[in-house]
């Protein structure tokens, strides 16, 4: 095998071997945590928080801060904010935080990226606005901790996501937890948890970029 392809697969498989397992370290911080901590839970909608909350309730003192400005529809943002309150009482798992809507605040992040690809730059900036929020409202209001949903979708970087978090924890000093949802089949169980509270599950992220048949 000729030494540059030798070189470049050795590259790929210790790029992979040391890629950062998010879930195996949520599990080692939440060992760490005391029982009944107080987290705050970014939830974009009810079908997603499903599975993190059933991971999280057993540990941490949820509450759900529902900040989603990327939802650029008003009906849609108070239907998916409905599914959400529907699981919430049908559960029992979590409080709920209530927050403002604020469409204008992701228009402004998101300003000049309205033809990224979905997934690129765009979506970053959209992860950022919604955890640095999620941040300041847990340290404005007490909490150990905060952490995010949106890992648990296959369409989400966990990667960015758990950089931003870390940035954030810097910035505001309330703990990040490290996540990756989807992992240990987390996307099939919000799936499963979704059809048993007949919860609505929406088929695109919430921002007019991303609805191809309201953009047209």
């Amino acid at each position: 095998m000729p030494r540059r392809l030798v070189f470049f697969v050795l590259l790929c498989y210790n790029i992979r071997m040391n890629k950062p397992d998010y879930n195996k370290k949520m599990k080692e911080l939440m060992q760490q945590a005391g029982q009944g901590e107080r987290l705050l839970l970014h939830s974009c909608c009810g079908p997603c928080s499903s599975r993190c909350l059933e991971a999280l309730k057993d540990r941490f003192s949820v509450t759900v801060f529902y900040y989603n400005p990327n939802i650029t529809d008003r009906a849609e943002y108070e239907k998916r904010k409905g599914e959400q309150l529907r699981l919430l009482r049908e559960t029992g798992w979590a409080d709920f935080m209530e927050c403002d809507y604020t469409p204008e605040a992701f228009f402004a992040a998101t300003k000049g990226l309205e033809n990224e690809r979905e997934g690129g730059a765009r979506c970053y900036r959209c992860y950022a606005i919604r955890l640095e929020r999620t941040a300041a409202a847990a340290r404005a209001n007490g909490y150990e901790w905060f952490c995010s949903t949106l890992s648990v979708s296959p369409h989400k970087n966990a990667a960015w996501l758990n950089e931003l978090g870390e940035k954030m924890e810097k910035q505001y000093g309330v703990r990040w937890l490290y996540n990756d949802f989807k992992k240990e089949n987390g996307y099939l169980r919000s799936v499963q948890l979704a059809e048993e509270h007949k919860l609505y599950r929406q088929n695109y992220c919430g921002c007019i970029f991303s609805d191809w048949t309201k953009q047209k």
